[in-house]
């Protein structure tokens, strides 16, 4: 459920050591503005069969939460020193300041964080820095960073980023095939203040303590013409192992024409001490594409083959192709199509601004067999659930002038189901701003 509008992750990625310049030639910075403004309206009272959404205090609940703030993201990165073995340091510094909110509004979006009766913060600081090191192309870095996998993934989808500590390699010795490993321990949510605490599990009840640590190794492959492939594996301590598979094709038909498609497949199983559960879980999707001219059209389908949610760790590895803004379309045994527009308004000669339209509906669910004493049972699911979602977008980038980079976001997205599936009923308005700064030294 991605906001859409990312500002940078880190862009150390691995380069070659023999061109480094120095670590002050090659450092560079960037400044990343955000202002947020989003609006839900929880139907019911904001009431779910899981009481996921019960962070206000409940003389103060009501069905409306509303946020409005800015962030700043602030990053340096340094260049590698010269040599065969190239060291150097990253270090980034988030504030985020609230506008508005507060009244029973706050608090379940989670762009700002809240106190422990549920009353939402004016403001929000935290910073962090990695060390870094690269031989030839390979990199490796340790500390507080965002990282970009399918199966462990940082979140961009907030007011401010979602970043991880723990060690991380990239390599990236030839030139088709792109190598990632890494080992986490901590995290900070998108709203917290503090940087080391808890990997974050998203559907798994909160009260139950799962594993400390993630790790995983993959890559990617892009040697042949219009076709990557993906393939992951990874570990949650003594809670799961997960298997990924995924690709993207794309074919040009001619001139302005062309098609696409994106697959992608989870495999879960429980591991170690089993701390969620029962854990057996396949979940795949598939995003077929035809472009013509500046019109693009989609047909999604997905499915869930197991009898609790695909669940995972942090809030960004969910890169299944019907996870839209409310719902992942996740939940047991459910099965999922998708039907999306998008239309690139250069063709009317409004260079920078194109629209977005999706609807998705889901099927199926069947959370009657879940593990009674495991992670999931406190959401509640039912049999036969259903339930669909629109989502509407626009978004313009300045293309020239002073203000060039500078986004404009509107989104507006309505979920609608039954009982059995456990979701929310909403209707969501989000509106960013968003405009980068960079430079060298």
């Amino acid at each position: 459920m991605a906001l859409c509008l990312a500002p940078f992750l880190s862009t150390a990625q691995a380069g070659t050591q023999q061109q480094a310049n120095g670590f002050t030639e090659d450092a560079r910075w960037s400044l990343f503005n955000r202002l947020l403004y989003e609006q839900r309206d929880y139907k019911h009272g904001g009431r779910s069969n899981g009481a996921r959404n019960a962070l206000v205090p409940r003389a103060q609940r009501n069905g409306m939460a509303e946020e409005f703030g800015y962030g700043l993201m602030g990053q340096f990165e340094s260049g590698f020193t010269q040599g065969t073995v190239g060291v150097g340091v990253d270090a980034h510094l988030y504030l985020a300041q609230k506008l508005d909110g507060g009244g029973g509004r706050a608090g379940k979006i989670r762009h700002l964080p809240v106190d422990n009766d549920g009353h939402d913060q004016n403001d929000v600081a935290r910073g962090g820095a990695a060390i870094k090191a690269q031989l030839s192309s390979t990199l490796l870095r340790y500390g507080e960073q965002r990282v970009k996998t399918p199966i462990f993934s940082s979140s961009d989808s907030r007011l401010l980023p979602e970043t991880h500590t723990g060690w991380y390699l990239n390599s990236r010795e030839f030139s088709a095939l792109n190598l990632h490993a890494g080992h986490f321990t901590g995290s900070a949510d998108r709203n917290s203040r503090s940087n080391n605490n808890r990997l974050v599990v998203n559907y798994a009840n909160p009260s139950m303590k799962l594993g400390n640590a993630f790790s995983f190794v993959g890559g990617s492959y892009s040697g042949l013409p219009g076709l990557s492939l993906t393939a992951y594996t990874g570990e949650f301590e003594n809670t799961w192992r997960s298997h990924y598979l995924g690709g993207y094709y794309s074919h040009a038909l001619a001139e302005g024409r062309g098609l696409s498609a994106e697959w992608h497949l989870y495999r879960s199983t429980d591991t170690g001490r089993q701390l969620a559960g029962d854990v057996d879980n396949t979940t795949g999707s598939l995003l077929l594409g035809y472009q013509h001219g500046h019109h693009k059209f989609g047909l999604g389908y997905q499915k869930v083959d197991g009898d609790t949610p695909f669940d995972y760790v942090t809030r960004g590895a969910i890169w299944i192709s019907n996870a839209s803004q409310l719902s992942d379309f996740n939940a047991p045994n459910e099965a999922s199509w998708q039907l999306r527009y998008d239309y690139d308004l250069a063709g009317l000669g409004i260079q920078g601004l194109t629209f977005g339209a999706a609807y998705t509906r889901g099927s199926g669910i069947d959370g009657s067999k879940v593990d009674p004493t495991g992670s999931y049972a406190w959401l509640g699911y039912g049999e036969n659930g259903k339930h669909w979602e629109r989502d509407l977008n626009l978004r313009y980038t300045v293309q020239e002038g002073a203000a060039k980079g500078l986004v404009l976001f509107l989104r507006h997205s309505m979920h609608r189901g039954d009982r059995a599936q456990a979701e929310i009923d909403a209707d969501q308005i989000r509106l960013a701003v968003e405009y980068p700064l960079a430079g060298g030294f």
